[in-house]
């Protein structure tokens, strides 16, 4: 059980109505973020796919820090201390 569980009914509604109106206003900003890209003569299928790369990059990305992980854990050093070996950046 969530603690929200055992609060009393109307803190929970009271809960309920601020997250459901947090996100609105998220829906709203989304809804006007994507108007200004279709405005500066982006499409959605184009936004579509940029989404779409950058999911797999991140997912690429998330195997190799793993992988790295793994190898710093054999050699029994950090993972910091591998990047220079495989010309890494920090920030990569």
């Amino acid at each position: 059980p969530s603690p929200r569980s055992f609060q009393p009914n109307g803190a929970s509604e009271e809960a309920l109505r601020c997250e459901i109106e947090e996100l609105k206003q998220k829906d709203l900003a989304l809804d006007q973020e994507i108007a200004q890209l279709l405005s500066e003569g982006y499409s959605l299928e184009e936004l579509d796919k940029h989404i779409s790369l950058l999911h797999e990059y991140n997912e690429i990305k998330d195997a190799g820090q793993m992988l790295l992980g793994k190898l710093a854990v054999i050699r029994g050093v950090t993972t910091k201390q591998l990047y220079p070996e495989y010309d890494l950046e920090l920030s990569d």
